[in-house]
């Protein structure tokens, strides 16, 4: 690759950080970058002579998004098309609204996931109380009582947080 007229080599630029050192800074490997640019999520800012991918910093903002959202349990299709804001041609007004658009779903992810975590804490709240009882109970988890389950005193079903340990 040549350089364009009046453009600095990457190895000039400061501001420009080369791919091993970006895959450091973002806690991934070559492997993932690599990976990354071959199906649309992250696009090298340039390539040395020798064909070196070359990163900004901001890129890493887009990265931790893509960890972020796989956090959250959607695939990287998914997630390109979720980022896919960076369109050419796009007018001010409809590349502003792509990008709410992109956010507002994220919020509206989170909000599920806390919903869901929320629910798991109730439930290990409920098992954590069913087992208060138990310390007081004189029966043992075994096979012979198919471990408590149900409760040997009040015959109800013991909370699944602590089913799954009994």
């Amino acid at each position: 690759m040549t350089e364009r007229a009046g453009e600095e080599a990457p190895s000039r630029d400061r501001n420009l950080i080369k791919i091993g050192d970006f895959a450091r800074l973002a806690g991934t490997n070559l492997r993932t970058l690599r990976y990354y640019e071959e199906i649309g999520l992250l696009q090298p800012a340039t390539r040395s002579t020798g064909g070196f991918r070359y990163y900004r910093a901001k890129d890493l903002d887009r990265l931790r998004m893509v960890a972020s959202l796989q956090g959250l349990g959607l695939d990287l299709a998914r997630i390109r098309d979720l980022m896919d804001t960076r369109s050419k041609g796009l007018q001010r007004g409809e590349f502003v609204a792509r990008v709410r658009r992109a956010l507002r779903e994220q919020v509206a992810l989170f909000d599920e996931r806390i919903a869901a975590l929320a629910a798991q804490r109730d439930d290990l709240g409920r098992a954590l109380g069913k087992l208060a009882e138990c310390e007081l109970c004189d029966h043992s988890p075994s096979a012979d009582n198919d471990y408590c389950h149900p409760c040997q005193v009040d015959g109800k079903l013991v909370p699944p947080g602590l089913s799954a340990l009994f």
